[in-house]
């Protein structure tokens, strides 16, 4: 999975997620170059959940079923 700016431009490739005891573990590199290790615990994920609203909990629902923008 590829995290991009709004330029299109590479920030992060996602190689794994994995199961840390009560994290979620990132693994990847940034910029295609520097690896990176993100641990998101349950206070975060708790945090993210609060800034979804229906609309966009739909949105991400579908994302995965949509068509891709290749230039």
């Amino acid at each position: 999975m590829k995290l991009k700016n709004a330029d299109g431009g590479e920030l992060m490739t996602v190689s794994s997620l994995e199961r840390d005891g009560d994290a979620l573990l990132i693994k990847g590199k940034v910029f295609g170059a520097m690896p990176m290790t993100a641990k998101l615990d349950a206070e975060s994920a708790r945090a993210a959940l609060k800034l979804l609203t229906p609309g966009l909990a739909w949105f991400l629902l579908t994302l995965p079923f949509r068509k891709g923008n290749k230039p």
